[in-house]
């Protein structure tokens, strides 16, 4: 298993300033990005220090296919794995995902749907599960559960992003969409009365590391 160090994310954060030095000119007034500075990022497990100027970063052209590459690696502690970054940085790529002309605007609904993918709960995964020690298949458990909550808390976001005439032919399709779909609607089917059958969640993933 390839495990990165936090060291090993502040690295990548400094080789990508020292490469897209104009990413630090960026100003934090931009509406999407209104609290990240505020953020004590260094108290995020596994996440770098740095992951405002990685969120910065998508909103330079130049820079910013390396910084998506950047913030979704900042989101996994390892492959296949959500890190305590997924659920930090989430409400930031939402935002981001609604800017208009962003030209990394189809890689951030990638970030977004592949979080929404992995955060589906599993099989059999009950809520008052949350504070047991998670396994060595299910260590991710608590991040899962806090993006689930990110989305729901940004459900009326994502509808309206989701419902927008304005977004381009072709930038979600139809499977992408009903991810995010029951990403947004995960508030409502944790929180209903328990059947005694879990849906099924699809086993598909891709990554965007």
């Amino acid at each position: 298993m390839c495990v990165v160090t936090a060291a090993m994310r502040e690295d990548c954060v400094a080789r990508f300033l020292r490469a897209y030095p104009q990413v630090e000119q960026i100003a934090y007034d931009h509406p999407a990005l209104a609290g990240c500075a505020e953020v004590d990022w260094s108290a995020v497990p596994e996440c770098p220090a740095g992951v405002p100027y990685l969120l910065r970063g998508l909103l330079d052209e130049a820079a910013g296919p390396e910084a998506v590459r950047q913030v979704g690696s900042a989101m996994m502690s390892s492959p296949l794995h959500l890190g305590a970054g997924a659920p930090a940085v989430l409400p930031y790529l939402i935002r981001l995902a609604a800017v208009p002309g962003l030209a990394v605007r189809e890689e951030l609904f990638g970030l977004l749907v592949f979080a929404a993918m992995m955060a589906e709960p599993r099989d059999g995964e009950a809520d008052d599960e949350d504070h047991a020690p998670p396994s060595a298949f299910d260590r991710d458990r608590r991040e899962r559960a806090a993006c689930r909550t990110v989305f729901a808390a940004h459900a009326p976001d994502l509808r309206a992003l989701l419902a927008d005439p304005g977004l381009p032919a072709g930038l979600i399709g139809d499977d992408d969409r009903a991810y995010l779909l029951r990403a947004v609607e995960g508030e409502e089917r944790e929180t209903a009365p328990r059947s005694g059958v879990r849906p099924h969640a699809r086993s598909h993933a891709r990554s965007h590391a």
